[in-house]
This record gives C-alpha cells, structure tokens and sequence, in this order.
C-alpha cells in the first residue's frame, strides 16, 4: 500500500469515529485531508511501470521525495529548458541584478550619467563599461580570470567613489574618462561574475547563459540612465544644475563608494 492510501484510510477510519462527535472536528479533518493530497508524492502518483511518461521527468518528480526538496529552477535544467528559455531566463536574472539587487552598480552608472549632459557621450560611457564587464565576466566564468571577493568589491566600490568626485571637478567629460570607464568596468564584470557562477548553468548552455545575462544587464543599466536622463533633461541648460543637482548627488554617490570600500575591506 504506498503512502497516499495509507493517509487515506487513516483519515477515513477518524472521520467514522468522530462524525457524530462534532461536525466542527469533522470539518478540521476534511481540510487537513485536502492539504496532504496538495503535498503528495508526484512520482507516487504518475510515474507507475506503465504509466507512459518521460523517464526523464520521472526522475526529476523523485527528487521531490527527498528531504531537500529541489528548486523550480533546477526542475527546469533537468526537463525542459531549452536555448530559448535559458537565454531568457538568464536575462530575467541580468536584469534583477540590476533592478533592484545592484545597488553599487546603479550608483556607477548614475555618476557617468551625472558626469555629462548630452546623451551621445552618456552611451560611449555605458557601451565601454559595458564592453569591459562582459569582457572579464566571459573570462572568469570560462575560469580563465579569477578574482577573489575581497579584492574585487572594493575595487568596486572605490571606482564609484572616484567616479563621483571627478565629477565634482569637471563640468564635462574628460578626455580620460573613457579609460577610467573601462579599467573599473573590468572589476565590475568581475563582480558580475560572482552572481553568475552561483547559477545552475545547464551543461552545453553556456553560451547562451553568458549572452542572456550580459543582455539583461544592459537593459538594466539603460534603464537607470533613461530614466535619470528624462528625469533630468529639461534642467541641463540651467545655471544652477551643476551646484544644485549634479554636486550633491556626485557627493552622496561618492559617500557611499567610499564607505562601501571602508566596508568590504575592514569589515
């Protein structure tokens, strides 16, 4: 008798015991009945001698009879995922690694943003932080670049930090800026590499794993700066948008890559 009739006729045999007792006892049992048919045995029942299905899929339902459940993305690796889905799927998480998860890189891409007031020299920046982070971040998940943490986020952090307070010295982008951009973009595709390598990379998906994420970052570092731009555009032209907007956000972005840096090395 496999487990399901067992709770089956359990609940039967108490249910003819109390029935006359109280309809309220009654009532608690037929709900807890229909919670343990919810938390029943998948494999248990569908995947019988004959039953037809997907061994495959019967092997991924098993694991859910084990004491460490596995997780929906895992179930997805092992059955139907597929060059698609993955690309997609690792967008999706490019883009929550940004929006709202990446604090510190929304942070560096907002000081480039604050650093100019024309949109043509805004994505030179982000197509060059861009080109350097999908740079590194191939390489360290390939495993031909490693880094370990606490010399990367640091490095992090402190790229935001000067970032911002060159921006408090220039009015307009500098001729080195663009170099500056793409040694810290390094670091920072270095820092991306660390999210990466903590997902469940399908073997013969790497590829499209890499693409999809590098993909979804993008769009969620030109969607901070589109919206900052469109936010911002019409006080670009005024006197006081150097003193009154870009000093004091330069100066709180610069706070906060300066303690983060203090942070990741000391604490």
């Amino acid at each position: 008798m496999d487990t399901t009739m067992k709770i089956t006729c359990t609940i039967t045999r108490c249910l003819q015991s109390v029935l006359s007792r109280s309809p309220v006892i009654v009532g608690l049992l037929a709900a807890l009945c229909l919670s343990l048919a919810a938390f029943a045995h998948p494999a248990d029942e569908f995947c019988t001698p004959n039953s037809g299905m997907d061994p495959e899929l019967c092997r991924a339902l098993a694991e859910l009879d084990r004491s460490e459940p596995i997780t929906t993305d895992a179930l997805l690796v092992d059955v139907n995922r597929t060059i698609l889905s993955n690309t997609l799927y690792f967008v999706e998480q490019g883009v929550r690694h940004i929006l709202p998860g990446g604090t510190d890189h929304i942070l560096f891409v907002l000081a480039l943003f604050f650093a100019v007031r024309k949109l043509r020299p805004l994505l030179i920046q982000i197509s060059i932080f861009t080109l350097a982070h999908s740079a590194t971040l191939g390489l360290a998940a390939a495993g031909l670049v490693n880094l370990p943490g606490n010399i990367v986020e640091p490095l992090i952090a402190a790229s935001i930090a000067f970032v911002a307070i060159e921006n408090l010295f220039f009015k307009t982008m500098t001729k080195w800026r663009p170099f500056i951009v793409f040694a810290f973009g390094l670091f920072h595709g270095l820092g991306f590499a660390g999210f990466f390598l903590e997902q469940k990379l399908p073997e013969g998906f790497f590829w499209s794993s890499l693409v999809g994420f590098n993909i979804g970052v993008e769009i969620g570092q030109i969607a901070v700066v589109t919206l900052a731009f469109f936010l911002l555009r019409w006080f670009f032209d005024k006197s006081w948008y150097f003193p009154a907007v870009v000093v004091p956000a330069s100066l709180a972005i610069a706070g906060f890559g300066g303690w983060w840096a203090i942070e990741r090395v000391f604490f």
